[in-house]
């Protein structure tokens, strides 16, 4: 099996499965990628410190400090706090992706995984990161208000009446590309190419995974993004 090579991506694997982590390792090898792997939390969230990896790939449920915690330490880390996390989950659980998710992490992917969604996952969450922090670079595109959300596209910033709200990567592209047309409904499919490029392999149900966690980051506020039953999602103007 040969993926496409796109080296100098550097991935800090954290799993206390010796053995997934060495199919990790010989998976993610041969894209020329650079990888470290760490039996715990505690030592991958040092490395994710002082080397600032591309990408974080991390179990959910390790003895010690778990995969949940080291999405909310990371998104703590003043220099490292927009690496891209995907969270590895047994059995497609509902409530490990919801948390995983709701802690920060920008994607999953269940295991038994297939190798090449795997990868496809590795590098669309890296194209997005790359994507966001030119954008933070070189746009200065206007805030917009509404429902006392402040959004401001190129510092990434959300503000609820003052206040900084955490959001991933991509809960930030859904509210914003929602909070851009409010009253205009936006399908699950037009939500997925905005939010994650159309090469991406997700399905519309991971959309709806997605919204729940921005929901109830919002608060009160998440309320005012509404079901359309049977289309997708818009904002309440």
């Amino acid at each position: 099996m040969s993926f496409k090579q796109e080296t100098g991506y550097h991935v800090v694997i954290a799993d206390d499965d010796r053995e997934m982590r060495e199919s990790l390792v010989h998976l993610l090898s041969k894209t020329g990628w650079r990888i470290d792997d760490f039996s715990n939390a505690a030592q991958a969230i040092t490395a994710v410190q002082v080397s600032k990896p591309d990408v974080v790939l991390s179990d959910v449920r390790m003895p010690g400090k778990s995969g949940l915690e080291v999405c909310r330490i990371v998104r703590q880390l003043k220099d490292s706090k927009s690496v891209p996390i995907i969270m590895l989950t047994a059995k497609g659980e509902e409530e490990d992706i919801v948390a995983g998710l709701d802690s920060g992490a920008d994607d999953y992917v269940t295991k038994p995984f297939s190798p090449k969604v795997l990868i496809a996952r590795v590098q669309a969450v890296i194209r997005r990161a790359l994507q966001d922090q030119t954008t933070e670079n070189e746009t200065e595109s206007e805030a917009i208000s509404v429902h006392s959300l402040t959004i401001d596209p190129g510092r990434h910033e959300v503000l609820r009446n003052g206040q900084p709200v955490q959001l991933t990567n991509t809960e930030f592209s859904i509210l914003l590309q929602l909070a851009t047309r409010p009253g205009w409904v936006f399908t699950r499919q037009q939500i997925i190419d905005q939010a994650r490029g159309y090469d991406y392999l997700i399905t519309p149900r991971a959309i709806d995974v997605q919204i729940f966690g921005l929901r109830k980051k919002l608060g009160s506020i998440g309320r005012y993004i509404e079901t359309v039953r049977g289309v997708g999602y818009r904002m309440k103007e």
